[in-house]
């Protein structure tokens, strides 16, 4: 590393300039007194930062490049694509940025020792990591998610679960198969931000079903449904990304009724279900996987960075999707597969993570009374999982404009315009409660809102 930091100290002061031929391995060896073997492992590391370059029977070189350290861009997408981009800038805001509104937990609320524990266990047989893996996904861990299946009372078999590249890609490989450009499919109001905008480019006419603190609006699902024929319906039964909220018995029992009559999959999107405190219902649980498609992930609860999610299905429905998926990418990374099964054979996971719905149950519980004390109005309160969704009381701004200012002050909220389809004006916003615990936050909204 000394060596390393003097090469490029050399280059960005100047003395040693792009194209200019350095010191031979022996020759810097000799120079400095040490093996050429660290000198070796110094160069190789330079080459792959770009500060050198390797001629072939000649030696090293500076880089024509030199040593530039990388910029940050913001880059400009189209409007309709903003939602997605927005939310995921969330992670490239700088230290003491206020994440108010971001869509997953902090690093330090995961277990970082259990990680590393199955990191060293994986690591043991390192051979096995560097092939493809099935394009069905790891099966031992396929075995597992089924038993995870098996405790929701969902019935699934290995022959019906396919991992996939996070629950995104789920979403996506289910997109790309059942639907042409022009087809209607039923999304959630509001919605999770990200499926819209995978919606869209796929040219998708999507309409919204108003969601309630109980589920779906269901006094205008049959109606909805005869109107409009949709092919698919997406939605969140649990802990629904961004309101909180979660189905009852009956909304869920017209929601299927509605979906078998007019012939339409239902997408279940469940990736929060271990999240959940209390045994609440799944529409996979109630129609046995005939009609439904369940998604679901480890990102909000192992971690997110890893991106493993999984999709189960009939198994003839699984067909296409797998077709779908060795189109697009082949396989899932065959490390993070065997990190995931690691860490739930482990068997310490069960209880981090009634240690994380307590934690969240506790952060719920503060972040609503603090939304409260400053006058902001709840759309429900879940009680669990990450997400509030509030709005100023007597307040008919555009949250929008409120992220704007908030952006000033370091604070990056979730408005309520990302989660809708089209250019909608709406005074809610989300809020993530393991990121809204701080004073500041709410000293801006009080302050903003003229309570």
């Amino acid at each position: 590393m000394q060596i390393i930091d003097g090469v490029i100290r050399e280059v960005e002061e100047k003395r040693w300039r792009a194209g200019m031929r350095v010191p031979s391995i022996r020759a810097f060896a000799e120079a400095h007194s040490v093996s050429t073997f660290t000198v070796v492992e110094a160069y190789d590391r330079l080459v792959a930062q770009g500060v050198l370059v390797a001629r072939r029977g000649s030696g090293f070189y500076v880089s024509e490049r030199g040593h530039a350290k990388p910029r940050l861009a913001v880059e400009k997408l189209d409007e309709q694509l903003t939602n997605g981009w927005s939310l995921r800038n969330f992670a490239g805001a700088g230290e003491g940025t206020i994440r108010a509104g971001a869509g997953w937990l902090p690093d330090a609320w995961f277990d970082s020792d259990g990680l590393g524990r199955a990191l060293r266990q994986i690591a043991l047989h390192s051979e096995s990591l560097l092939g493809y893996g099935h394009a069905r996904g790891y099966e031992p861990l396929r075995a597992q998610i089924v038993r995870q299946l098996a405790e929701q009372e969902i019935p699934a078999d290995i022959a019906g679960v396919m991992t996939t590249l996070g629950a995104n890609q789920a979403l996506d490989l289910i997109i790309r198969q059942f639907t042409q450009p022009g087809d209607t499919v039923f999304v959630d109001e509001p919605c999770y931000s990200d499926l819209l905008v995978a919606l869209r480019l796929r040219d998708l006419n999507c309409i919204g079903i108003p969601m309630t603190p109980s589920g779906p609006d269901t006094a205008m699902i049959e109606t909805a449904f005869e109107t409009h024929r949709p092919r698919l319906y997406f939605t969140n039964s649990r802990l629904h990304n961004p309101t909180g909220a979660s189905y009852s018995s009956a909304a869920a029992f017209k929601v299927l009724k509605a979906a078998e009559r007019f012939d339409c999959l239902i997408v279940e999107d469940d990736v929060s279900a271990g999240l959940v405190q209390t045994p609440l219902v799944t529409l996979a649980s109630m129609d046995e996987l005939k009609r439904v498609i369940y998604v679901g992930s480890f990102s909000k609860t192992i971690g997110a960075g890893l991106r493993v999610g999984f999709v189960a299905a009939d198994p003839g429905v699984l067909e296409g999707l797998l077709y779908q998926k060795l189109v697009c990418g082949m396989s899932t990374p065959t490390v993070t597969e065997r990190l995931v099964h690691s860490i739930l054979s482990e068997g310490h996971l069960r209880k981090q993570m009634e240690q994380l719905r307590d934690r969240l149950a506790t952060a719920q519980e503060r972040v609503c009374r603090r939304l409260e004390s400053i006058g902001f109005e709840l759309f429900c309160e879940p009680r669990a999982g990450m997400f509030v969704w509030a709005k100023p009381a007597q307040w008919e701004g555009d949250s929008a404009d409120l992220a704007a200012l908030a952006l000033e002050e370091q604070i990056l909220l979730a408005p309520g315009k990302l989660f809708f389809n089209g250019n909608v004006t709406t005074s809610y916003m989300r809020f993530n409660v393991a990121h809204a615990n701080v004073d500041r936050l709410y000293a801006f909204l009080a302050k903003a809102t003229g309570r």
